[in-house]
């Protein structure tokens, strides 16, 4: 393949352009409408230049693998096993040129991105949207090349086709048609096919499983070798990890079913079982950061710590019955929170094993929390990249079984009995069963965990920084061009970008992670804000629905414990088959954007048919429109996280004040606003309950639905 240099988007070249624009109306010196004519032409100019060599570059590989089949057609006539062997090779060879051009397609798509989304916060004109709309669905569309690459599969099949043709197959005539389900097993198909998945963000069901995760990419595509050392690699503490993510999830929802006959038997209102379940995400709120600095020095101490104060926490919230206290009751549930939900910021670590060695990942660490930070953290560090996918994937059905069991437990825990002036029923029995789940896993924990090798965070972020030369200077050897910058480059170049924009951190910060909450929310952008947003109503809906459910089956339906609990079990186990049905056919046809699109519109409809309007109100009703609310939000949540990753600046996926301490407080206020907002509610009466709370739902995402429209196109 021909050298690309100078095909390259000319990324530095564009950045000096915004920067003079900016200067130019500063002074009055150019208007808004040719700003924006001149660099939609300079755009168009740059994409077109891209679109050209691509097309030039295809048809060489074409033209080599038209010549490399002649040869192949006169082996089949006279075979010879040394021939076979080069040719073999010289297929491999036309595939490792392909796999550049792909790097050559990611790396100018990714260009284009920044540069449009560094335009939009210059001016704050929405230029990506006029852009995207005008060109993407134009009929001579050079965008949809880019981050479409058109042609590349033919040239993929041709040389999987071939060979699959030429292994040893001992006397088989079958091709690669004739056994899809069997994938031809070459290192240099299985980069390819990671590449085109990349640009097209195909995916499978483990992958969309654990989109759950918000990773954050680097920018660049980048062939490095693994860099989790095997050795630090432990089975049982992985297991450790995953039993503590079921754990946490059952301690949630457990308490569900019963938290509003244990508030009555205290003598509060029902609906204090608001304040009783929300009490976790409260902990949550004040805790994060604290954990933060934690769970940068070890994996082991945080999830002992954190064990000890939930067998604490569980043990108080099953003896406020006999002690009759409903503060016991929601101190207990207060510390439970702030172990375990501090730590839940709803994304897990995912890493594609076939995708990551041929690029640089940078995941969203979520430095903060303790007991489930440490497992997310645990298998983005210490996991091998081989089988990463698969525990990121366990980890999110971990989560999901937990959901399911918890209620399902507490349907069980159907019985009365006293031992020495303590009781157990339906309302303790979930705490003392929990209390007993953390000290058994307290003691597997000391006996089993083992501690990996820790690295501070400010230690890798040094090594990095010194290690990004190199690393630069290793691309360019093989694909230089414009956007592989030297660190005195880059340095300049962030220098440049400080003039003229007091929304962004010192030129010796640029570079570094974010450093406030403040400084963080001024790398947000539009984009990202509506995606916060997103994933703020789905929480929202997910905590009102759950967390009344007990009280609205019951004055509507006169619903059991038992029947609440299985309700809420049954919406549990959705999770796993609508990830399956989402992540295994409806994310392959359609785009994230469209996928999330239509699940708010769902949400909307499922909202909408919850209302108390029709008298009597019927448990077909209640129970379908909690099906769409529930299993629409679950869809979301990947979706958005995936959305939001691709979205968020680079410099938002790492640090303490990272993007995933941003979703994960938008997650946790909306929560607590939920909780709150039944609690409030429920003092002016259980009949208007159902409706008044979910008002708020409905106006939350109806803003959702038009502030995606507005945002839409540039998800693209």
């Amino acid at each position: 393949m021909r050298n690309g240099k100078g095909y390259y988007i000319n990324y530095k070249l564009m950045k000096k352009k915004v920067k003079q624009y900016a200067q130019q109306i500063q002074v009055g010196a150019q208007d808004r409408r040719h700003v924006l004519k001149d660099f939609s032409r300079m755009l168009d100019t740059q994409i077109e230049k891209i679109v050209l060599f691509l097309l030039e570059q295809q048809g060489l590989l074409a033209s080599r693998i038209a010549k490399l089949g002649e040869q192949h057609e006169a082996l089949q006539q006279q075979p010879d096993i040394s021939q076979i062997s080069e040719l073999r090779e010289a297929y491999r060879a036309v595939g490792r040129d392909l796999l550049k051009l792909l790097f050559f397609v990611e790396i100018n798509a990714i260009g284009l991105r920044k540069i449009l989304k560094k335009f939009d916060k210059r001016f704050g004109y929405g230029f990506t949207d006029y852009y995207v709309k005008t060109r993407a669905n134009h009929p001579y569309s050079q965008l949809q090349q880019v981050f479409k690459h058109v042609g590349v599969g033919a040239v993929v099949g041709a040389i999987s086709r071939n060979l699959g043709d030429l292994q040893e197959r001992q006397g088989s005539y079958l091709s690669i048609y004739d056994q899809p389900a069997l994938p031809l097993q070459d290192p240099v198909i299985d980069a390819i096919k990671a590449a085109v998945d990349r640009l097209t963000h195909s995916t499978n069901f483990l992958h969309f499983l654990a989109q759950h995760a918000l990773i954050m990419q680097e920018e660049l595509p980048i062939a490095i070798e693994e860099h989790v050392d095997d050795q630090k690699y432990h089975f049982m503490s992985l297991m450790l990890n995953l039993a503590n993510t079921f754990l946490y999830m059952v301690n949630t929802y457990i308490v569900v079913p019963t938290a509003d006959n244990y508030s009555m038997s205290l003598g509060a209102a029902a609906t204090v079982c608001g304040v009783v379940i929300g009490a976790m995400a409260v902990a949550q709120v004040f805790s994060s950061v604290y954990f933060s600095a934690w769970s940068n020095k070890s994996y082991y101490k945080p999830l002992i710590f954190s064990s000890i104060v939930l067998f604490v926490g569980n043990t108080m919230y099953a003896l406020a019955y006999d002690l009759d206290s409903i503060a016991v009751l929601l101190l207990g549930r207060l510390l439970c929170g702030l172990m375990l939900v501090s730590v839940f910021m709803d994304v897990s670590v995912f890493m594609d094993d076939k995708l990551v060695p041929h690029y640089t990942c940078c995941l969203f660490q979520p430095r903060f929390g303790s007991a489930r930070a440490v497992n997310r953290r645990y298998i983005s560090d210490c996991v091998p990249l081989k089988i990463r996918m698969q525990a990121s994937a366990g980890f999110v059905s971990a989560s999901a079984l937990g959901m399911a069991c918890g209620p399902a437990l507490a349907g069980l825990l159907q019985t009365n009995f006293k031992i020495y002036k303590i009781t157990f029923n339906e309302d303790t029995l979930p705490g003392w069963v929990m209390a007993i789940g953390w000290l058994l896993y307290l003691v597997w924990l000391c006996i089993s965990f083992k501690e990996p090798a820790h690295e501070t965070e400010e230690s890798n972020y040094q090594q990095e920084s010194n290690a990004e030369p190199e690393e630069n200077d290793a691309i360019e050897k093989g694909l230089a061009q414009p956007l592989l910058l030297s660190s005195e480059d880059k340095q300049e170049e962030e220098d440049g970008d400080q003039d003229n924009d007091a929304s962004e951190e010192a030129p010796e910060e640029s570079r570094g992670p974010a450093t406030s909450i403040g400084s963080a929310y001024r790398l947000l952008t539009p984009s990202v804000k509506v995606q916060l947003l997103i994933y703020f109503m789905l929480k929202y809906v997910m905590e009102i629905l759950l967390s009344e459910s007990s009280v609205v089956t019951t004055y509507y339906f006169s619903w059991s414990t038992s029947k609440v609990a299985i309700f809420l079990a049954c919406l549990g186990l959705t999770v796993l088959p609508v990830n399956i049905v989402v992540g295994s056919y409806i994310s392959n046809m359609f785009e994230d954007r469209q996928i999330l699109l239509a699940s708010e519109i769902v949400c909307l409809i499922g909202i909408l048919l919850s209302f108390n309007v029709i008298i009597p109100y019927s448990v077909p009703q209640y129970v379908c429109s909690g099906l769409l609310m529930f299993v629409s939000a679950e869809v979301l949540e990947g979706v958005n996280l995936a959305l939001l990753s691709r979205v968020m600046s680079s410099r938002l996926s790492r640090g303490t004040y990272n993007g995933g301490l941003l979703s994960t407080e938008a997650g946790t206020i909306a929560r607590v606003i939920a909780d709150g907002t039944i609690t409030l509610v429920g003092y002016l009466g259980e009949s208007k309950l159902l409706n008044l709370t979910l008002l708020p739902s409905l106006l939350i995402c109806i803003s959702s639905i038009i502030a995606t429209f507005f945002t839409y196109n540039s998800l693209y």
